[in-house]
């Protein structure tokens, strides 16, 4: 054969081989991706992962054994990434992106945020723990209902803090995540009220201090400037009333509550009446004792 002919040839042969290429079948997997975007407080979680499920396998010292890295989930490794520093279990970790591992024993595991993203999977035979940002120990739990197909979730959610929850067959492994809310909250309520104060603004400033139960008479101000600018308002009047039984004000906290009803009954928010008369009823007991 010519070399003109080689050349033809090799070059029908690479397009073949490119059509043969994109001729591929997208097949699903069996255990599919899954994102998770979650906020505790101000602080943005993400979580990529894989999904297995059992399909009639035994999970625990089987599929998962014992005494061996495991990627918490299936595929490439799962990522955990945070938006600003964060404690884990009462550890800090710095704000990134980090690979989510296990170490699974029989009395207790040993959760890994690792900071080498790149392993497929475990990175069994490449896995560093010098490269470990955090590792601790937790317990698991038992869980009576079967859970087909693994899963990460949060729960317990506050202003500073939520639980993960990962939960498989028979099996569930928790941790506290906290991050310091705070001072983002007080940054931007003093920058707020400096630079274009308005009703809301007084009101949203109240209500997070009402939720973390903290600074009640700047809260009070808040409030009482809030309605100088709005006029009274029923969602005023019952962060107001929350604030003042917080402050174990209980005549004072009734007496804004009863506000609180009557402007909400003229609004028609009748979820709001049944609030205060709960409030109403606490209170009034908390005063006879």
């Amino acid at each position: 054969m010519s070399v003109l002919g080689r050349v033809l040839l090799m070059n029908v042969l690479l397009l073949l081989a490119c059509i043969n290429l994109q001729a591929q079948v997208n097949i699903p997997r069996i255990s599919p991706d899954a994102k998770l975007e979650q906020m505790i407080g101000l602080t943005k979680v993400e979580v990529k992962y894989s999904r297995p499920s059992k399909r009639g396998r035994q999970i625990l010292g089987e599929i998962i054994p014992y005494d061996r890295i495991w990627r918490v989930g299936a595929n490439e490794s799962t990522k955990v990434s945070f938006s600003t520093d964060v404690v884990v279990a009462g550890n800090p970790l710095k704000a990134g992106t980090y690979a989510l591992y296990a170490f699974p024993h029989q009395d207790n595991w040993e959760v890994v945020f690792h900071q080498d993203t790149t392993h497929w999977g475990d990175g069994r035979d490449a896995y560093n723990p010098e490269m470990d940002a955090l590792r601790f120990t937790v317990q698991p739990k038992a869980l009576n209902d079967l859970v087909e197909t693994f899963r990460i979730d949060f729960q317990g959610f506050t202003h500073t803090s939520a639980t993960m929850v990962w939960q498989w067959e028979h099996f569930q492994i928790d941790f506290r995540i906290s991050v310091d809310t705070d001072p983002m909250v007080m940054d931007d309520i003093h920058y707020q009220i400096d630079h274009n104060p308005t009703a809301v603004t007084y009101y949203e400033a109240a209500k997070y201090m009402q939720e973390r139960n903290k600074k009640h008479g700047m809260a009070l101000t808040w409030l009482e400037e809030a309605e100088r600018l709005e006029g009274p308002k029923y969602y005023i009047y019952r962060v107001r009333a929350l604030v003042l039984g917080q402050m174990h004000w209980y005549k004072e906290a009734i007496a804004a509550a009863e506000v609180s009803a009557k402007l909400a009954e003229e609004e028609g928010k009748d979820e709001f009446v049944r609030l205060a008369e709960g409030y109403i009823e606490e209170w009034q007991k908390l005063i006879q004792h």
